[in-house]
């Protein structure tokens, strides 16, 4: 496949010799108009990929913030549709930054792969994350994908051992999504000597970028990770300040976008000041 916005900007953040910050937002949380206007503003704020995570009732594999706002966004309307509506948006004044939709199968399902990979790529969309299918199910949807001009990003966790490695690089694209921690989003900090560690054994195996998540809240967690991985994610941390601003019915306030975007910037910081490789 032809190179992506993810490939030039890892590419370009090699050249610059510092890690990405990766921001995750829930699309339609707390409602379409300030999610739309949180996507727009990030990468202003030292946000290089952004990932969207598409609402969805049982979000397995996250923890209680990314469970609530998928709820509040579901609540207040939030359909695939309408997600790809607001990528389409970010694309009319933003051609650059890399856009992934992160998330479970069922609402890609019932959308209709063809449908949805059709409709993604002509949205501005650049790559997924789907924490539900295995490599044993990679013609159902990582396959078609990447036909279609798509990164599939998979994921790699504490327990991905070096003969379960290789299944799942095989039809990664784009990065490598290490999972910090074993369990669910936002319960624990991740350890920068193990993940440092991590880091080394998967690139053993590969060539693509390695972006670490879950368990990343501060700029001084941030900056630890940066020194040894090529991106790091962050999205309870972002979920948790914007529920904080939120009023007792869960509307937006006027600080609600300023508070993502100043925790950004403080992220943002730390992984620019990273020393790479303990330099």
């Amino acid at each position: 496949m032809s190179s992506t916005r993810i490939d030039t900007r890892f590419a370009d953040l090699k050249r610059q010799g510092r890690a990405a910050l990766v921001t995750f937002l829930t699309a339609g949380d707390p409602d379409t108009e300030t999610s739309l206007a949180i996507l727009k503003a990030l990468p202003d704020v030292g946000a290089d990929v952004i990932e969207v995570g598409m609402p969805f009732t049982d979000p397995m594999a996250d923890g209680p913030a990314i469970q609530a706002s998928s709820q509040r966004a579901l609540k207040a309307g939030q359909t695939m549709v309408k997600t790809l509506a607001m990528i389409r948006a970010f694309r009319a004044a933003d051609q650059t930054t890399p856009i992934v939709l992160m998330g479970y199968y069922n609402p890609i399902y019932i959308y209709g792969v063809g449908k949805f990979l059709t409709d993604a790529k002509a949205a501005g969309i650049d790559g997924l994350i789907v924490v539900d299918l295995p490599p044993e199910e990679d013609e159902e949807l990582c396959l078609p994908a990447l036909k279609a001009g798509l990164n599939f990003i998979r994921l790699a966790t504490p327990t991905t051992d070096d003969k379960r490695l290789p299944a799942v690089l095989a039809n990664t694209s784009g990065f490598v999504y290490y999972v910090s921690i074993t369990g669910i989003t936002g319960m624990a900090a991740a350890d920068p000597w193990a993940v440092t560690a991590a880091v080394s054994r998967i690139k053993r195996h590969t060539k693509l970028p390695v972006a670490v998540g879950f368990g990343v809240r501060s700029a001084e967690q941030a900056r630890a990770i940066a020194q040894a991985a090529d991106g790091v994610v962050v999205g309870s941390a972002l979920i948790d300040a914007l529920k904080a601003t939120l009023d007792g019915d869960d509307k937006a306030q006027a600080a609600s976008v300023g508070a993502v975007t100043k925790l950004v910037a403080s992220l943002a910081a730390g992984v620019r000041s990273a020393k790479r490789g303990g330099k």
